[in-house]
């Protein structure tokens, strides 16, 4: 017979005390977590703390603790409240009996991740109860748990597979599978025999402003930050998520719009494009000339101090540094504001002796600029009919090419459309789609480049030349009286740089179609407008010289820079940072 040697009165104490139970809750998403409910708490949880309750109840045992994840996946065991449930175990080694759940896949559905925290649960002495399912020390109690925990593993990996293959052929097509970025709006739809489908709209209040933002953008008027502060002002705000007041657009916001190809029609997933269903915002066209005009913004962008409309045109001749602005103070206190070499200022070139300039003197020079390189009204006329005779040649000879760059990118999109079609039957691999995709898109690129300059040339020469001539003829005049804005906009046209030399002259570099039209005559152009009397003989040899240097022009070649439109003669816009 053996006796047992614990103290009566402790034993019945031992049984009469409650087990300490810890109850373990989760919800997989945010919105589980507050449909209903109660404040962030849903319908999921209470029923799971009522059930854990309940199974504590059946043990004997009270929860004294609790431990929440709202919003929380079981893929991984990075979870804020179940390391603070292990931690609080660990902590309280002996007093813990109990950790219950309402089944074992709101603990895990990775079985690496159940065994780690089991072997934890053990080494602390605790045992895991589910309040649905009879999970306990016992082999069987084991073996269940095993394999509702090879079948919860099983659930989440097929769940995944089964979202990725609906969100694949969603894209395939036309599809968004995320939540449409700013100016659009998801919106749940239901036919007419109850069946839910989603789709996206344009946001009233906001498309406008996002168009608007691309438009304005494509100018090359704006910083970003600048045009941000402008759309605010205009109302563009984001979008409210629960709890958070909308704000004003931000910088970081607006330039990740502006690159944004959803926004030109195309829905992006794993880095292959698709054609979108949605209504697009922008034209291919207008979405690259903003992506253009970000690409050469290579310096970032700033707001310049001392706005002066001959700056950015003007460039030293000794080092080839822009001249900056400067502003000197005479013994008496008089400022003067002078034109000085960039490079020299900040010591970045130390041997260049290029001397201060004032800004008067060289505004008077750049007036002179003008006045001698003014075409009068007949030289205008003749050299308009003479160039407008050779474009319509020109104009005949490139259908022929731009109809081949027209079949061979017609090519290239059959080409693409029969890639996305193998894809889509497992012909080939996801890697192979890119890379091939990602050729074909350089080739269209280049090729619609080339056809653009084609159709500039087909449509829009003949207007093009008819704004240069009306540039030019009386131009010093026009100069004289423009605003400075007006004056910045015109030395933007004309000139590609203004260079001032060592001895303070200031010398004209044109951009075309200027160069072209100018440069090879401006020596007699400047004699003709020097002359108060234009005799016979010099207005024939004038056009005779002007006459052999066109010729000489198409019998070059035709140069595309001379069929691009004056840059900088857009009409005048809200422009800020410039």
């Amino acid at each position: 017979m053996s006796f047992s040697t614990e103290n009566p009165m402790q034993a019945l104490a031992n049984r009469m005390t409650p087990k300490f139970a810890v109850s373990y809750l989760r919800v997989s998403t945010r919105g589980q977590a507050e449909r209903g409910g109660g404040a962030d708490e849903g319908f999921s949880i209470p029923a799971q703390r009522e059930a854990n309750k309940k199974k504590a109840l059946s043990m004997g045992a009270i929860v004294g603790k609790e431990f929440v994840d709202r919003g929380a996946s079981a893929k991984s065991a990075d979870r804020p409240e179940l390391q603070k449930m292990l931690e609080y175990v660990k902590e309280n080694v002996g007093r813990v009996d109990y950790v219950i759940v309402h089944k074992v896949d709101r603990l895990a559905r990775n079985r690496g991740d159940d065994i780690d925290i089991m072997r934890t649960l053990r080494e602390y002495g605790v045992q895991l109860v589910s309040a649905s399912e009879s999970i306990d020390d016992t082999p069987a109690g084991m073996l269940l748990h095993g394999i509702m925990s090879s079948i919860a593993e099983f659930y989440s990996q097929n769940l995944a597979t089964e979202v990725k293959k609906g969100m694949t052929e969603k894209v395939k097509s036309g599809g968004t599978v995320a939540r449409a970025p700013l100016g659009y709006n998801n919106v749940l739809q239901i036919d007419d025999k109850g069946r839910e489908g989603r789709t996206v709209v344009l946001d009233e209040e906001r498309a406008p402003l996002i168009k608007l933002a691309f438009e304005e953008y494509a100018t090359g008027n704006w910083t970003v930050e600048a045009l941000a502060e402008y759309l605010a002002a205009c109302g563009l705000t984001t979008r409210a998520p629960p709890r958070i007041p909308s704000t004003e657009i931000s910088k970081k916001s607006l330039y990740q719009i502006l690159i944004n190809p959803y926004y030109k029609g195309i829905v992006v997933y794993k880095n292959v494009e698709y054609n979108g269903n949605h209504p697009p915002l922008v034209t291919p066209e207008l979405w690259q000339t903003v992506q253009d005009v970000i690409a050469s913004h290579v310096n970032g962008e700033r707001t310049r101090e001392h706005p002066h409309f001959l700056k950015g045109s003007l460039y030293c001749r000794n080092c080839g540094s822009r001249m900056i602005i400067n502003y000197t103070k005479s013994r008496s206190g008089t400022r003067y504001p002078y034109f000085v070499c960039a490079g020299r200022h900040t010591k970045r070139v130390k041997d260049c002796k290029q001397r201060a300039v004032l800004i008067y003197e060289v505004e008077r020079q750049v007036e002179q600029i003008y006045e001698r390189y003014s075409f009068p009204l007949a030289v205008r006329k003749y050299l308009e009919n003479f160039l407008q005779a050779g474009i319509r040649s020109e104009q005949e000879k490139s259908k022929a090419e731009l109809n081949g760059l027209r079949r061979e990118k017609d090519k290239l999109e059959r080409q693409r459309k029969k890639l996305l079609e193998a894809h889509y039957n497992d012909a080939i691999p996801l890697d192979l789609l890119k890379s091939e995709q990602q050729k074909i898109t350089k080739q269209l690129t280049a090729i619609d480049h080339e056809i653009k300059a084609h159709e500039k040339a087909s449509d829009s020469i003949l207007a093009c030349l008819t704004d240069a001539m009306e540039l030019i003829e009386d131009c010093g005049r026009t100069y004289h009286m423009a605003t400075d804005q007006m004056k910045r906009m015109l030395n933007q046209s004309l000139f590609s740089k203004l260079w001032i030399g060592s001895d303070g002259r200031v010398t004209a570099e044109f951009a075309e179609p200027f160069r072209t039209i100018i440069e090879p005559v401006k020596d007699i152009l400047a004699e003709y407008n020097k002359e108060k009397t234009r005799g016979t003989e010099m207005l024939t040899d004038f056009f005779s010289r002007l006459s052999n240097h066109i010729q000489k022009f198409f019998a070059d070649g035709w140069n595309n820079d001379f069929l691009a439109r004056p840059k900088g003669l857009e009409p005048p816009t809200f422009r800020t940072g410039i």
